[in-house]
Formats: structure tokens, sequence, C-alpha cells
């Protein structure tokens, strides 16, 4: 899609039903493809397969591959293409969520409501499990069923490889560790929140234009859409943290409060960490503003997911 449309009149946004139906069906279609993904398990070595497996088909919200195929669609990229890049982010996100969990980390024993991979493994085969993913990650971008021309596969490869590293998920999930030794002000977190949960949230949005080769602006736009996104789904998460109950949410819950970690709650308090969520689902809306209709399912999503539960 061209980066000059011109937009008469305010497209009307999805609702909440239609958001929860796109992304119901990207779910499965993208589990559709992990299913041919993985390996199954088999030989000496099936146990770190297996979990593998487990920790991917453990349900959740799929959201960064719907981000993916919601983006794509904009632009045009065959489905064929856009799942893979879907499922590629989808094993990454795996592997982070495995990692976070070990007991070296945040030491949980509860993820999406049941047993943690190394809680139902072991601490070993967890840590395997989550190198496991994290390298199919990028053969599977860097196949060329992603897309023919070897240069978009490598522009995919090293925003991916950026999103996930030091400068971005990595450097914020340190900065997470850090966060209760360090009295983090505002700045900090939100730039936490920028690199631990935001960066990719940015892959996701881009990849679409990126598999399109669209223009630059078309991509800074995906990006400042899923950056306002994925710092209003951060302070959702911290609200969940927060107020929910273990049961609701899937997983353990005051973790934040109980290690004394700065979040945009505990500095600001509950209504304003609302206000400031509602400020930049707004913030993401305005971003596509450009697409019209063909964005409204986007331009629903940041509700959608400030209203969620877990």
């Amino acid at each position: 899609m061209s980066s000059d449309i011109a937009m008469t009149n305010a497209p009307v946004a999805a609702d909440d039903a239609a958001v929860a139906g796109g992304m119901a069906r990207s779910a499965a279609a993208v589990e559709a493809v992990l299913e041919t993904l993985l390996p199954a398990p088999r030989g000496h070595h099936a146990r770190v397969l297996e979990a593998m497996r487990y920790a991917t088909f453990a349900g959740g919200k799929r959201l960064r591959p719907y981000l993916v195929l919601e983006g794509s669609k904009l632009f045009g990229v065959p489905d064929a293409r856009a799942l893979r890049a879907a499922a590629a982010i989808e094993v990454l996100h795996t592997y982070s969520l495995v990692h976070d969990d070990l007991p070296a980390m945040d030491d949980d024993d509860l993820r999406r409501g049941r047993p943690t991979t190394h809680r139902q493994f072991d601490e070993a085969t967890a840590i395997l499990a989550g190198d496991g993913l994290l390298t199919i990650a990028f053969e599977i971008l860097a196949g060329p069923e992603t897309h023919p021309s070897g240069d978009v596969r490598a522009r995919l490869v090293s925003r991916l490889a950026k999103a996930a590293g030091g400068e971005g998920m990595i450097g914020g999930q340190m900065m997470d560790i850090e966060a209760p030794n360090h009295s983090f002000g505002e700045a900090e977190v939100i730039l936490l929140q920028r690199m631990k949960t935001g960066a990719l949230f940015e892959f996701a949005a881009e990849a679409g234009p990126l598999l399109a080769e669209a223009p630059e602006a078309d991509q800074q736009r995906m990006r400042d859409y899923a950056r306002a996104l994925g710092l209003a789904f951060q302070i959702a998460d911290d609200l969940i943290d927060a107020t929910s109950s273990a049961e609701a949410a899937g997983k353990s819950v005051g973790k934040d409060a109980a290690q004394g970690k700065a979040t945009f709650i505990s500095i600001h308090g509950i209504e304003k960490a609302k206000a400031e969520a509602q400020n930049l689902a707004q913030q993401a809306v305005a971003a596509l503003t450009p697409y019209g209709h063909a964005a409204d399912e986007l331009r629903a999503l940041p509700t959608f997911l400030l209203d969620r539960a877990s």
C-alpha cells in the first residue's frame, strides 16, 4: 500500500469481537505452520525437542504473530510468507519466556496456566529448549520460502536480531534484573519496557512492510504504532501484576512489588497508569491514519489489550 494515502473520513475501528476473532484465526494459522516447522521428538535428543514443542504449544494470545499478519495484510504480502515471519517471532518470543521463567531469572512455576518448562522437564532441558527456539527463529527467516529475495531475508534476520539482542529484549531483561538495585525513574522504566517488550512489537509490526519492500515511511509508521502499543501493553501487564490473581492471570502476580521494582504504577499510581495507557493507545491509533479501514483491527487492538485480564 502506498505511503501517501489521503483520508477523507475517519475510519470506524473494529470492535472487540472482531479483534478477538482475528486473533483466534491468526493463532490457529500460525500454530498450523509451527506444527510443520518444529521438529517432532525423535532420537536420543527427543527430550529437548519435546520441551521446545511443550513451550511453544502452551497457548497464549499469539499477539506478535497477529501483528505480523495484520501488518502484512496492509501491504499485500502473500500469506505463506507472512506466516513464516509470524512463526519466527513466536518461537523467539517463546524462548524468552522459557528463559525468563528459569530459577536464575524470575523463578516462576506457572506460565499460561500450567507448569513452566523447567518445572515440567528440568532446568538444563529448559535452557536448551530456549536455545533451540531462538536459533530456529533465524532458520525460518533465512529460508527461501520466507521471501525469494536474499536481501529481504537478510533485513528480516538483521532486524529481529537487533530487536532481540543486547540493545533490545536482552538489554531490557538485564535492566529488569538490575531494577531492584536501582531507583529507576519514569525515563528508565520506559526505556526498560521499550527494550524488553517493545522491541519485538516493533519488529512484528514492521515485518509486513519489510516483506513487501514498502517505503521506509511505511516501516516507520508501523514502528511508531508498535512502540506506543508496546508501552500500553506493558502498563496493562503491570496493572494485572498489581491487581489480579494468579488464577485469573494464568501466571504468578505481585512480583514487581515484592521485588521492589519500579513500574509506572509504583511511580504514579494505578489511576495515572491507566490514563497513560489510554493515551498511548490513542497515539498508536493515530499512527495508522493513512491506512483507512484496512487497518481497522489494528486500530482496535490497543483498547482490546487494555481490557484484558491475562
